[in-house]
């Protein structure tokens, strides 16, 4: 892929909002692209960001699937019973829940924006001017992830269903470190050194991600001093309701292997990414994985399996990349839902065959799946920062508008699902609630912090002066709505909690009352934000 960009009209956050669109000679692949007309244009680039957010959902959903892989490790524990003095041997999950929920779960379905903002910082390199890509949809995707995502949570439970945090200690761990995470923003901006990021500012902003996991550990293991005295209450050991997870008879082994890759709903298809909080590994996703016994007699049966399966399984990646299912299996009697279906599973198709090259999450416990997913994200992404330069070029709308409205929705996608499938399955809105929290501390700790590390190293050792941040205005501007709609966000769970017992669900009136009052903070926080961008306040 060609891309070029005159200089003359190369544009960075914080000049002029309108561009004189007749200067405007960057395109994306071919030359003649200058000669289409604007509206023609505008609307290919903009189909071309859609379908981009369509691979993400894409890659999201293989993504997923490796890391309930990497999540679902376990390591072998010998004890000694005290009382009869024999060994016992168990199988411990590696990972932490708290940790887990913060780190891979929150961490990978924030790394769109992750790498967006990452790349955006790259490509400035060498530029006393911070890029605007970057923290313009991370602040737009924290908007985005604490609004639309928690007023779609809210009625996803059944009519009456009540599901409420159950470990509240957590919740309020990772709500305050989301908080102070966007503080923390505003100080660097407006504060301690007004509209530049020094290294010493990007150095802590990383490092505090650091602090919140410890903090988290802490408050989950319940460390004295350093944790809210507050119980768990009714947490189930599987969080998944046993009637979801009843176990599948069938055949063979290749067929239970290989029935993950021939689930062609790219929503449905995203395993339930919070069995690591199932402690009995009896959720649908474990049930889909090859049944392996982890005993030492074993060990041989599994190499035999790996040996004859895994390349079986990857080709079988690329044939059902290929294969257009039959809509009359989906049980779809409408003829338009029909056509509908087969044509989203052509959309579907270049993208799940050029992702059918990342390996088996059966493989290294699905580090490898884990890590080439990630790549492909990072790629895609890419594309985008490109196609929003082109969309501001031709248009003449501020990029910043385009990062917090359009990017921060798209690349929120994966925050959404992950969300929507918590508050579905889960018997607790623990996970859905604190995928919310916790992406929104990514994004600042590291969605903001390492691009600006990154940038403020370079001008640190190349010119040895700080980093600049245009329009720091609106960005503080938005800061400050965000602050002010966040404040009415969480007034109204808390509301919830003391008068219907839960965060998500009830009475459905109520829920679709919450959802819709949810949805209108959003919408105060892009209006007012907009304005204040193009100048009207």
């Amino acid at each position: 892929m060609e891309y070029h960009l005159n200089n003359t009209v190369k544009h960075a956050l914080g000049e002029s909002n309108i561009y004189a669109r007749d200067t405007c000679e960057s395109y994306l692949i071919f030359h003649y692209e200058t000669k289409l007309g604007e509206g023609i244009r505008t609307f290919l680039y903009f189909s071309a960001i859609a379908y981009c957010f369509i691979g993400l959902s894409a890659i999201t959903a293989r993504f997923f699937r490796s890391m309930e892989s990497v999540v679902s490790h376990t390591r072998r524990v010998e004890r000694v019973d005290p009382s009869t003095n024999t060994k016992i041997i168990t199988y411990d999950k590696v990972w932490n829940y708290a940790i887990a929920d913060i780190t891979l779960l929150a961490f990978g379905t924030s790394f769109p924006q992750i790498s967006l903002a990452t790349i955006d910082a790259i490509r400035n390199l060498g530029s006393l001017d911070a890029g605007g890509l970057g923290p313009g949809t991370l602040v737009g995707s924290a908007a985005f992830d604490l609004f639309p995502i928690h007023a779609v949570c809210v009625v996803v439970p059944k009519a009456g269903e009540l599901k409420k945090i159950s470990d509240l200690g957590v919740w309020i761990v990772e709500l305050f470190w989301s908080f102070w995470a966007y503080a923390w923003l505003y100080i660097i901006l407006e504060l301690w050194s007004p509209n530049v990021v020094t290294l010493s500012e990007s150095l802590l902003t990383v490092l505090q991600y650091g602090l919140l996991l410890l903090h988290a550990y802490a408050q989950d293991k319940r460390w004295p001093y350093l944790s809210i005295p507050l119980e768990r209450s009714e947490r189930p050991d599987e969080w998944v309701p046993k009637e979801a997870a009843l176990p599948r008879h069938d055949n063979n082994v290749h067929e239970d292997a290989t029935e993950i890759h021939q689930m062609n709903d790219e929503t449905n298809s995203i395993v339930d990414i919070f069995s690591i909080h199932s402690r009995n590994e009896t959720d649908p996703a474990y049930q889909q994985l090859p049944s392996i016994d982890v005993s030492e007699s074993s060990l041989e049966d599994e190499h035999v399996f790996e040996e004859s399966h895994l390349l079986e399984i990857w080709k079988q990646q690329f044939v059902d990349a290929l294969v257009v299912e039959d809509a009359k299996s989906r049980k779809l009697n409408n003829m338009y839902l029909r056509v509908a279906k087969v044509i989203w599973q052509l959309l579907l198709a270049p993208w799940r065959l050029l992702f059918a090259f990342v390996p088996p999450y059966q493989i290294a416990h699905g580090w490898i799946a884990f890590i080439c997913s990630l790549c492909f994200i990072s790629g895609i992404a890419y594309i985008v920062t490109i196609l929003t330069d082109l969309v501001s070029c031709v248009t003449g709308i501020n990029p910043y508008v385009i990062a917090f409205t359009a990017l921060a929705a798209g690349t929120s996608w994966p925050d959404l699902v992950a969300s929507k499938i918590a508050a579905e399955r889960q018997l607790t809105a623990d996970s859905a609630i604190a995928n919310i929290t916790c992406s929104n501390s990514v994004n600042i700790y590291v969605g903001i912090g390492v691009p600006w590390l990154i940038d403020t190293l370079y001008n640190f050792f190349a010119y040895n002066k700080p980093l600049r941040i245009q329009n720091a205005d609106g960005l503080s501007f938005s800061l400050l709505v965000f602050f002010s709609t966040s404040v009415g966000c969480i007034g109204v769970l808390v509301l919830r909690r003391l008068t219907l017992g839960a965060e998500l669900g009830g009475p459905r009136l109520w829920a679709w009352v919450t959802c819709i009052y949810f949805i209108f903070l959003w919408l105060i926080f892009v209006v007012l934000s907009s304005l204040k961008v193009s100048g009207f306040i």
